[in-house]
């Protein structure tokens, strides 16, 4: 079995209900894979480092590098071109191609439609564009230098490989016997649609039907809904809580975050404590209960796994009692 490449598409994964990080989990379990490569973005946060541990698929590493240095060089060379009309001319370039990209990429997008070959092209052609742009040298030789040491590593591996989309296109022309994986049979399920409303509950848009989301999310964690180890009911209950606080019902947050608290057992996706708690801990305080908040607050930092954001939220809440501003809900 040669490496079967599954494109990734990092935090956009929060962004589409078809192809989200519920839908990568059921594309493993479609192709029988407990297993996966990580080859993709190296951040700490990303959506996948939680879904696919919660549903026992096992990430193996080292196949990713520090490449921040490159990114540094890449970004002087922005700088210097931005002194020089005909640099300028060129960022231009770079600039409108990584829109047209990004235009596709925002796109509601399906596993069918990440894999369809226009969408390889355009990948394709926008890094043809940036290299046409900013020529082979500091700005873009170290990318094809990245992907040549990343087809080293992978040489020799079986298995379902995750990568970034963009880099997709020219893996599989340096693995022998790469391919992607063949989905015609498969469709998303009750873990991508779970999935799908969680995200929707957290990225609140002005003109949300509130309390259609509210009910949905009640709905799912009712006594008909079916707990999903991706998205368990304690993060359902922390999304609502999201909703009442960005109409400032810090009272129904409140229990709304209490819920979740008191789901949070059993194996769980392992940022959801540090990020509910820390929340909570919030709340508490803007309600006046500050011993409780700290008490919430030194919860979050005993945790084994803590994303920054969470620690960071705690050990200012430790410092000096949160307010919450209603004019801006996420302070």
């Amino acid at each position: 079995m040669s490496v079967v490449l599954l494109p990734d598409l990092g935090d956009l994964l929060r962004l589409h209900p078809q192809y989200n990080a519920g839908t990568v989990v059921e594309i493993l379990l479609h192709l029988g894979e407990g297993d996966v490569l990580w080859a993709t973005d190296p951040d700490p946060d990303h959506p996948l480092r939680d879904a696919l541990p919660a549903a026992r698929i096992r990430i193996q590493e080292g196949f990713t590098a520090d490449w921040a240095w490159a990114e540094a060089e890449h970004a002087q060379l922005q700088t210097f071109l931005q002194q020089y009309p005909q640099g300028r001319d060129r960022l231009r370039q770079v600039g409108q191609a990584e829109r047209d990209l990004a235009a596709l990429l925002i796109r509601p997008l399906t596993a069918h439609g990440v894999l369809a070959p226009e969408m390889l092209d355009a990948v394709q052609t926008y890094h043809q564009t940036v290299r046409g742009a900013l020529d082979e040298g500091p700005g873009t030789c170290w990318r094809a230098r990245r992907l040549s040491e990343l087809a080293a590593r992978l040489a020799g591996h079986r298995g379902v490989v995750l990568v970034p989309l963009d880099d997709l296109p020219e893996l599989l022309a340096l693995l022998p016997g790469a391919r992607v994986p063949s989905l015609d049979t498969f469709t998303p399920g009750e873990t991508s649609r779970l999935r799908a409303l969680a995200d929707r509950a957290w990225r609140l848009q002005e003109d949300d039907d509130l309390n259609a989301l509210l009910t949905a999310l009640d709905r799912e964690t009712g006594t008909t809904g079916r707990p999903d180890a991706v998205t368990p009911p304690a993060e359902l209950h922390a999304a609502a809580a999201s909703i009442y606080l960005a109409v400032g019902d810090l009272a129904g947050a409140r229990e709304r975050l209490e819920r979740a608290a008191h789901a949070l057992q059993g194996e769980l996706p392992r940022s959801l404590a540090g990020l509910t708690l820390a929340r909570l801990g919030q709340v508490r305080d803007a309600l006046g209960d500050r011993e409780l908040a700290v008490r919430t607050y030194r919860a979050v930092l005993a945790l084994n796994h803590v994303p920054a954001v969470a620690r960071q939220t705690a050990e200012a809440g430790l410092k000096e009692p949160f307010r919450l501003s209603l004019d801006n809900p996420d302070a």
